[in-house]
């Protein structure tokens, strides 16, 4: 069965900013920010580190940032589903503007991961990206225009772009859950999209480039809390 995820969430990327011990820091800072404020942690980190993780921390959530379709057996260098698995992940993303992939490729990933009951991350550039995409029915679709990505851009997704996708993806599937993450330095930006109706948020450069990453993580992880709170005032 599937891990689940409890919402709103928030989801952290390490990318390559860091490795080694550096991981296992953020990753422990990650799970104490994930009990301290009750919130489920999505932790995306190189697939050499999902072991060491999985062993030191309690409440995280972690994927891998991409996997091959490949069966056990024959395949050199190819990244196996089952080993990462095995390793501790529960899920993977796909089609990360850093690592690309084909409509073909992503259903095959999408099958396969169903195959081993693993979260399907995906990503899309365009608002028809998430549209495509929806119709593989992931689990969560992060729809970030690349130009933001990395904090290149210098802002965040405005909100009549994230009101937009979230309708586009649910008119597909309603039970796709939809994370805004491009270019969020900061909780408020946090807590703003998820009161807009992103049912998560999430970050990677704006957590590895802050001046203080653990405060930052933190701050981000207890902004989900705070719209978690508002949002149950609202219903």
């Amino acid at each position: 069965m599937k891990q689940k995820i409890r919402t709103p969430y928030f989801e952290i990327g390490t990318k390559n900013y860091i490795y080694g011990d550096t991981v296992l820091e953020y990753a422990r800072a990650a799970d104490a920010a994930a009990e301290k404020y009750d919130i489920d942690v999505l932790f995306i980190t190189p697939c050499v580190e999902i072991r060491r993780i999985a062993e030191n921390t309690k409440h995280l959530i972690l994927l891998a940032p991409y996997m091959d379709t490949l069966r056990p057996g024959r395949g050199m260098a190819d990244i196996l589903p089952e080993a990462l698995k095995a390793a501790g992940a529960k899920g993977v993303v796909v089609n990360h503007c850093e690592k690309p992939m084909s409509l073909p490729a992503i259903k095959a990933t999408i099958d396969r991961a169903n195959e081993i009951d693993f979260l399907v991350f995906a990503c899309a550039d365009s608002i028809a990206e998430a549209r495509a995409i929806a119709q593989l029915h992931p689990d969560i679709i992060n729809p970030e225009p690349t130009e933001l990505i990395g904090g290149s851009g210098g802002g965040v997704s405005d909100m009549q772009y994230v009101r937009e996708v979230i309708r586009a993806i649910k008119e597909i599937d309603p039970e796709i859950l939809v994370e805004q993450a491009a270019g969020i330095t900061n909780g408020r930006q946090v807590y703003d999209f998820i009161m807009a109706g992103s049912e998560a948020a999430g970050a990677a450069s704006g957590i590895m480039n802050a001046k203080d990453p653990i405060a930052m993580i933190d701050e981000m992880v207890g902004a989900v809390r705070a719209a978690a709170d508002d949002l149950k005032k609202r219903s």
